[in-house]
This record gives C-alpha cells, sequence and structure tokens, in this order.
C-alpha cells in the first residue's frame, strides 16, 4: 500500500472554513477566549436589564445550555475577560438564575438580583463597543425523495471520501487548529483540499461519493438551505422531513450579496436575503458566476427534533445566538440590545423596534467571525424569515455569571 503523503503548504490550516455547527469534544480543556473580547463591568455600568419575552422559553433554553454543561467535564474552564470559570460553576450560574425566573420577577426585582448577585460582561464588538446582529431561521422547502424533471436538485449527504484531519496529532504548533477538510488525490496519492462548489457541480458521478439526501425543486432553495444550516423539506401529502448540517467540504465561505453589491446588482440599502433570491430568480443565466463564488458547500443528514446548534442542543427561537466560538463562552447566558421588527406589521428594517431580551450563546457559524457579531435563531415561520432575511442592525450584548461567592452558597 502506497503511503498518503500530507502536504501544507503556506499555512493552508488557517484557511480553513470555521464549521458552522461544530460537535464538542471529550476532555479538559480551556475555552481560547481572549482578555479584549469581553470586559468586565462595574455595577454602576450595568445595563438596565428587561425581557421582550417573559421568561417561558428562556427556561426552556437555559436547560438546553445546561444540558450541554452537564456532558462536559465538570472542571472544563471557560473564559470571561480575565476571570474563568468552571462547567461545574456554569450548572450552578444557570440553575440559579433559572429558579429565580421561574418566579416571575418583575422588572425592579430582576435588576436587583443581577446587580447583587451576577458578573456582567461586555461584548467588546466594533471601536463603537457594538455588535452587528443578523438572523438565521429554519426554511421549510419543496422537494421529494427521489429525483424527477420537477425535483433535479440533490442535496447531497456527508461524502464517503470526505477527510477530517486533527493537525495536532502531527505537531504541538497545530495545537488549538481547526481541522483540515481534505480528500486524497488518487492520481498523485496526496492529501488535497475537498472540491469546491464549482468542482461538485461539474461531477457527474459526486453522487457515487454522496448520497443524495432529498431532492428539491429549486437550486436557490438548496443554496439557502445551506446558509441557514438546517431546514424541513415538504414531502407533500402533509409528510415533512427534516435535514441538519452533517458537514462542510472545508472551503472558504464568501458572501454572494457582497459580490452583488460589488457588482451593483444590488444596492447596500435594498441588501436582503429576499432581494438575492430574487435577483438570482431573474438572473438564472448567470446562476454559475454568482453561487460559485461561495466555495463552501455544507452536506446533510436525516434527523428527528431540532434545528441543533453547536454545542449539539436545540436552539431556541428569539432565544439562541451564534457567535465566533473562539472568543466568547459556549453555553452562556447573554443579553441583547437590538433591534426586532414587529410581529403584526413587519415593516422596512428602518422602522423595527428597540428591543431586549436574554439569549444563550448556543452556536457558531462560518461567517460569524470577531467580537462584534452575533447572529440570532429567528425560529421558522413568516416572521422568522423575515425577520432573518432582513436582520442587519447594531446593538449591544452582554454575558452574565453567578459571582462565585453567590454560588459558594448553593449546594
Amino acid at each position: 500500500m502506497k503511503a498518503i503523503v500530507v502536504k501544507i503548504m503556506g499555512g493552508i490550516f488557517l484557511g480553513v472554513m470555521v464549521c458552522f455547527f461544530n460537535g464538542c469534544h471529550p476532555g479538559v480543556k480551556e475555552e481560547p477566549v481572549p482578555f479584549r473580547s469581553l470586559k468586565k463591568l462595574r455595577p454602576q455600568q450595568y445595563p438596565v436589564f428587561m425581557d421582550r419575552f417573559g421568561f417561558q422559553d428562556l427556561v426552556v433554553a437555559i436547560d438546553h445550555s445546561l444540558a450541554y454543561f452537564n456532558r462536559v467535564p465538570l472542571d472544563r474552564q471557560y473564559a470571561y475577560g480575565n476571570e474563568r470559570y468552571t462547567a461545574a460553576h456554569m450548572i450552578v450560574s444557570l440553575e440559579t438564575i433559572k429558579a429565580f425566573l421561574l418566579e416571575g420577577p418583575s422588572t425592579e426585582a430582576l435588576n436587583t438580583f443581577v446587580r447583587r448577585g451576577c458578573a456582567v460582561y461586555a461584548a467588546a464588538g466594533n471601536e463603537a463597543g457594538e455588535v452587528l446582529f443578523t438572523g438565521y431561521y429554519e426554511p421549510t422547502y419543496e422537494g421529494r425523495l427521489t429525483r424527477s424533471d420537477a425535483y433535479p436538485y440533490s442535496v447531497y449527504s456527508r461524502p464517503n471520501d470526505l477527510l477530517e484531519i486533527d493537525l495536532s496529532a502531527f505537531s504541538d504548533q497545530y495545537k488549538g487548529h481547526k481541522r483540515l477538510v481534505a480528500r486524497v488525490n488518487e492520481a498523485t496519492n496526496r492529501v488535497v483540499p475537498y472540491y469546491s462548489r464549482a468542482q461538485i457541480n461539474s461531477l457527474d458521478a459526486f453522487h457515487m461519493k454522496s448520497v443524495p439526501v432529498v431532492w428539491l425543486k429549486s437550486r436557490v432553495d438548496r443554496f439557502f438551505l445551506e446558509i441557514q444550516g438546517s431546514g424541513r423539506i415538504d414531502l407533500g401529502q402533509g409528510e415533512v422531513l427534516r435535514v441538519h448540517y452533517a458537514g462542510t467540504n472545508g472551503n472558504a465561505y464568501r458572501s454572494i450579496g457582497r459580490y452583488l453589491m460589488k457588482k451593483n446588482e444590488i444596492l447596500k440599502e435594498n441588501m436582503s436575503m429576499q432581494a438575492i433570491r430574487t435577483w438570482l430568480e431573474q438572473h438564472p443565466e448567470r446562476m454559475d458566476e454568482v453561487l460559485h463564488q461561495n466555495k463552501s458547500v455544507v452536506f446533510f443528514q436525516r434527523e428527528q427534533g431540532g434545528p441543533y446548534g453547536s454545542l449539539g442542543v436545540e436552539v431556541t427561537a428569539l432565544r439562541s445566538i451564534a457567535t465566533d466560538s473562539r472568543l466568547f463562552p459556549k453555553g452562556a447566558l447573554c443579553f441583547a440590545q437590538a433591534q426586532l421588527p414587529d410581529e403584526q406589521t413587519l415593516l422596512p428594517l428602518k422602522a423595527w423596534e428597540n428591543a431586549a431580551f436574554f439569549v444563550l450563546n448556543q452556536d457558531t457559524g462560518g461567517a460569524i467571525k470577531g467580537p462584534a457579531r452575533a447572529d440570532l435563531f429567528c425560529g421558522n415561520g413568516t416572521y422568522a424569515e423575515f425577520t432573518a432575511g432582513h436582520m442587519n442592525t447594531y446593538g449591544k450584548l452582554f454575558f452574565l455569571v453567578l459571582k462565585p461567592e453567590m454560588a459558594a452558597g448553593v449546594k
């Protein structure tokens, strides 16, 4: 048997896309959060805490984070600025806060509780200390389990020739880097980057490597399904199939919205997911040109329940956010100040109302990079689609955790 040669050139691993939903790995480790990502606030700097949606769904989301923390080693550490908190502390923190919320506290009682019992950290954000909030949702598309002229676009499963290479197994200098996604070039017997979107679309026999999970009516639907990372497929006659993220080709994610703005096809002030869809459907002859700008491809699998975030737990509508997993503590309770549309009117972005609400940091994404980004899971349905498609607004993001002295008294 020939030896397979792994060729690492020019720090190629640095360009690998972070998966939309990274799995959790066992073992004790410290979450790598730079000091500059979170700034600890003095009580007099705390914002006024309130919640637009009440506490019922928030308690559900807290339970999902608790399920995550109860799966990891209790001594795993999570960084909040200069402080470190163990998973055991995170469990006590969330359980204590949950118990308080179940009492249905007033806004005054809530703020008193937080000021006395919680340490609060502000996300560094951009130069103005603001975080750009965008949204994602669980779409529903029409599809079938078998291919036909009406349903010609395959949603691919994880390919059988896709490799994930943990570079840290070869040298300590690669510790902390993401896994390399690759394949073996059969002609040279060398490991090379996995096929790009354009290459996959040009391979007639790719279905032999990656069995289709389902077939969709629209190529645009397939692309947006990848962007969202999960979805519901309407199979007709009341039957619905749920598909979830199963991996990525490891190629770099590129925004086709940014490409269309650069080409002056869509003005910045008119940019939205809906605007991109309309443009693509009106210009089918340029579909390859535009879609191939994003070399990243997401693969799917059938799964019950969900959708699931990077922690392996269900995300909750308007209660779960995705952030850069390298910068912020996973599973943490957060407080967001952003803008949301009214559920009844669905007005344009400029007319959205200020909103304050608690969320849990339960997901991550290939396009969610840096200390000034957060992606809000909006759920499914008309409101979710509208909000996710148009949300592009700056706000504030805070992280909360129970003070150590308060946790010490909790059995």
